[in-house]
């Protein structure tokens, strides 16, 4: 092992308690997609971690939601080229304001749990000890955290964000929890939702059925027709998750909508989904529907490019080194770091802490795998740079 090496992994894992204690903090903070004071509150939290060691941290505004945040080493360069290693995090969660006060952060064996506790404070936590040591031990080397404050809607107003900075990026490490096996994350669908509305025109269900335009009928088709699209076998999924419509039983339906959540593995599915599903939406079945309809939310893939594999064996070996027998998964889920690969830097995603049952009152992580996950990564950008 190299001195350099072994003086950083040596100083992440004597941080395991302050690693605990700023989760427990971050966890107790609501920060909520929508609940922009709340996102940038966790963000100030960050920041003086950060300032304490010796970072500074500049603030790239969003106005609706969290602004992005970035942290570095001295050596990061923008100036052309792929030099920096981008350690990815997000600081919103899915859930509301009240959320911390009801299930505040605690441990029970070896498992700790709160809201957002795994997706995605603790890899924030992960991420700003790497650089704390980086700092500390190696600040030639250019390590940038990058903080988005919307991942959980999309990613819309940090996409553009993401993409500049990972465009710089030689190497790109997204903080997701590791999935609950212990692997990581080598591949994730890309994904985007439709919403749709339809126009009818009502009438009484019993007197004067025959006048009325049913908006029903016109999204029933529409479901049948968009779900039709799926093909497991190949990756491709449509779901009509969100329908509304109607007023009474005894009124023909002058008013309907849906939204569709589309998942697919490559850009070449995407061009031909985005093709079928709206020529499905752009004509109306039942005569007199009207059907307007928008494109919405939109993940890119994490595709298995060469450099992708290349930096995911790269990442394996710095686990095996250590100890640990991990490997790579694909799963449907979206993330930023599909952004990331999408812009051609090489990604490896759920570099954070082992953890599972995201999105629900159950969310946890297994302790122990914060200094743990945080060395491999460490251990990974020091290999890249030998």
């Amino acid at each position: 092992m190299h001195a350099r090496e072994a003086e950083i992994l040596e100083w992440i894992s004597s941080q395991q308690d302050n690693m605990v204690s700023l989760l427990s903090t971050l966890v107790n903070v609501d920060s909520g997609s929508y609940d922009k004071e709340g996102v940038d509150a966790v963000g100030v939290l960050l920041s003086r971690f950060f300032a304490d060691h010796g970072i500074q941290t500049r603030a790239l505004p969003v106005e609706r939601f969290g602004d992005t945040l970035l942290a570095g080493t001295k050596a990061v360069r923008r100036d052309g080229g792929r030099h920096n290693i981008l350690l990815m995090g997000h600081r919103d969660t899915v859930f509301g304001k009240g959320e911390a006060a009801r299930r505040p952060f605690h441990i029970v064996g070896d498992r700790a749990y709160g809201p957002g506790v795994a997706d995605m404070k603790a890899g924030l936590v992960m991420n700003a000890f790497i650089l704390a040591a980086f700092q500390k031990f190696s600040p030639d080397v250019p390590v940038v955290v990058m903080m988005t404050g919307d991942e959980e809607i999309g990613s819309q107003a940090s996409r553009a964000h993401i993409e500049e900075e990972a465009g710089f990026a030689r190497a790109v490490f997204n903080a997701e929890p590791a999935r609950p096996t212990g692997n990581f994350v080598s591949g994730r669908k890309g994904g985007f939702t439709y919403r749709f509305e339809i126009g009818g025109k009502a009438a009484h269900a019993g007197v004067n059925f025959t006048e009325g335009v049913s908006a029903i009928s016109e999204l029933a088709h529409k479901i049948t027709a968009l779900h039709g699209l799926t093909d497991v076998e190949r990756g491709i999924t449509l779901n009509v998750g969100l329908v509304n419509g109607g007023s009474s039983t005894n009124t023909v339906a002058a008013k309907a909508s849906g939204e569709v959540d589309v998942r697919f593995v490559d850009g070449e599915q995407r061009g031909r989904l985005i093709t079928d599903i709206e020529a499905i939406l752009a004509g109306a079945i039942v005569p007199g529907a009207t059907i307007t309809f928008e494109r919405q939310s939109e993940s890119l893939p994490l595709a298995p490019t060469p450099d992708n594999v290349v930096l995911s064996a790269l990442y394996c070996g710095a686990a095996a080194a250590l100890g640990f027998d991990i490997v790579g998964e694909y799963t449907g889920g979206c993330a930023d770091s599909g952004i990331a690969s999408s812009a051609g830097a090489p990604t490896v995603c759920a570099a954070g802490p082992v953890g599972g049952k995201a999105h629900t009152g159950d969310e946890y992580i297994l302790v122990e795998t914060l200094s743990q996950r945080a060395s491999i990564v460490a251990a990974s950008i020091v290999r890249l740079i030998a």
